[in-house]
């Protein structure tokens, strides 16, 4: 870097010389030299310039920046039913429930569903298949061809309203699956209303994605939104259901979830829950929602592609995105994780029970899908009849602990439970520990994500205290300091 003193040193040369010149003869080599000498010290000059120019720009821009401030996400507005806050839902195929395959045939089985402390029962879609380009001999569950009628193969109207009243006779809620983003090609609104369907530029209509048996609806239409809205109300006064699960709500508008949550809440206060994952429709219209990125987390944390560090960097994301007092549903299976994508057992071998775990005691909302009490293990045909093998009902108990649990301590409730608090261990990599606590209650989860055995040291913890095991009743501390070996995918589930 050229300095101050070597400058003015060698301008005050160069004058020296310019004047000689005048005097005497001087070499006309030296005197190019000197020329070209005297140029190298200009640019040089001028680069030492730039530099300070923009080293003061950068200093000004830094103080004067500000950092965008963090924006909370608001409260959601919807008014969660009460009896949701502990709630756990069932979710239920009724084709493939039993040989029978009927309302009637899974109403029998009612009690011990009960028992189990199930809260909500969803039944899958109850309408009329297409048979218009249906697939497989029975076709697709969400392949409508009749919003106002029942599919014959379950029964009548008049049974699943006896399904209805013996569900709230047990103290439980039923919600029935809303197929409003397409409709089967035979559908009557095909020929009485056309504008309500998606439409290319041959006026042809047009199936989604790879979903060759169904047609898309355009929710640019009004008269639709006002079908589709009317319909809803319909089938909430005519069975007394308590509410809607709506297949693929995230390909439909927000502002229409929103007036539609509005128009069935006028008749009386529903349950709402979306297949989406998006955080704008809990702000009025849905009181829960799928959690699919942390299922994906479960299933590449048992495959070795995600560490358990991934738990709490998910719900931290969670809580900064979502509406307070929203309800994510987590689950292990679904009918569409168990039929198109494995069940439980292939997605993540040993560590079923122990991400089943995380589900019941991570926010918030806890599903089952039928068959999963009795560790069933194969998937099931979408398109056929292929019913459950019960057995022996293995997993029974445990869900039972899980529920129990659930529902006696507040600090794992829906929505306003306590946020998870993060434990600190030594190895984090394969460990995930965390306490959530409330003024009434607290619960302390320690479990292993790997297929090794882990010996390690709780480093810091923000609880220290005794709690009991939920699973076999012994005492557990939790303290700084303390060691813990946990065998391949072996939990601790403890409460206080």
């Amino acid at each position: 870097m050229l300095s101050t003193e070597n400058y003015t040193f060698e301008l005050k040369y160069f004058n020296q010389l310019l004047f000689l010149n005048h005097q005497t003869a001087i070499n006309r080599l030296h005197m190019q030299n000197l020329k070209n000498k005297i140029m190298e010290l200009k640019h040089q000059i001028l680069i030492l310039v730039c530099l300070l120019a923009l080293s003061g720009l950068v200093i000004y821009s830094s103080c004067t920046r500000q950092e965008k401030p963090v924006v909370k996400p608001p409260v959601s507005e919807v008014k969660h039913p009460e009896w949701s806050r502990s709630a756990v839902i069932y979710e239920v195929n009724v084709r493939q429930y039993s040989k029978e395959g009927t309302f009637a045939a899974f109403q029998k089985d009612l009690p011990r569903i009960k028992e189990m402390g199930i809260d909500l029962i969803w039944v899958m879609p109850i309408n009329p298949i297409g048979i218009k380009n249906r697939k497989g001999k029975l076709g697709s569950y969400y392949s409508v061809r009749d919003y106002r009628a029942i599919n014959p193969e379950f029964g009548k109207l008049d049974d699943f309203k006896n399904l209805v009243n013996a569900v709230h006779a047990l103290g439980m809620k039923i919600i029935i699956d809303w197929v409003p983003n397409h409709s089967s090609w035979d559908n009557e609104l095909t020929k009485t209303h056309p504008e309500y369907y998606m439409q290319d530029s041959l006026k042809r209509f047009v199936s989604p994605f790879d979903w060759t048996d169904v047609i898309r609806f355009n929710y640019k239409n009004d008269g639709l939104r006002r079908y589709m809205t009317e319909t809803m109300k319909w089938w909430l006064t005519e069975t007394g259901i308590d509410g809607f699960r709506c297949d693929v709500a995230h390909m439909i508008p927000v502002d229409f979830w929103d007036s539609l949550r509005a128009a069935l809440d006028s008749i009386r206060p529903v349950f709402m829950v979306a297949e989406a994952d998006k955080p704008e429709f809990h702000q009025k219209a849905f009181d829960a929602s799928y959690d699919w990125k942390f299922h994906h987390i479960m299933n590449d944390i048992a495959k070795g592609k995600q560490k358990a560090t991934s738990v709490a960097k998910h719900f931290a994301w969670v809580d900064s995105i979502y509406p307070g007092d929203s309800y994510l549903m987590q689950f292990t299976s679904n009918h569409d994780e168990n039929s198109h994508n494995g069940t439980e057992y292939e997605r993540m071998g040993e560590g079923a029970k122990t991400f089943a775990i995380l589900c019941a005691t991570l926010p918030d909302m806890l599903l089952l899908y039928n068959g999963q009490e009795s560790a069933f293990n194969r998937r099931l045909q979408f398109y056929e009849k292929d019913s459950i093998s019960w057995g022996k009902y293995e997993l029974t108990g445990f869900y039972n602990t899980l529920i129990a649990l659930k529902k006696k301590n507040t600090a794992i409730w829906n929505g306003d439970g306590g946020r998870p608090e993060w434990i600190k261990t030594s190895a984090d990599s394969s460990i995930v520990a965390y306490v959530r606590q409330n003024v009434r209650n607290k619960i302390f989860v320690v479990a292993n994500l790997s297929s090794k055995t882990v010996e390690f040291k709780i480093k810091k913890t923000p609880v220290q205290d005794v709690f009991k095991n939920v699973f076999t009743g012994d005492e557990v501390k939790l303290a700084d300091k303390m060691k813990l070996t946990l065998k391949a995918w072996e939990y601790i589930v403890a409460e206080k």
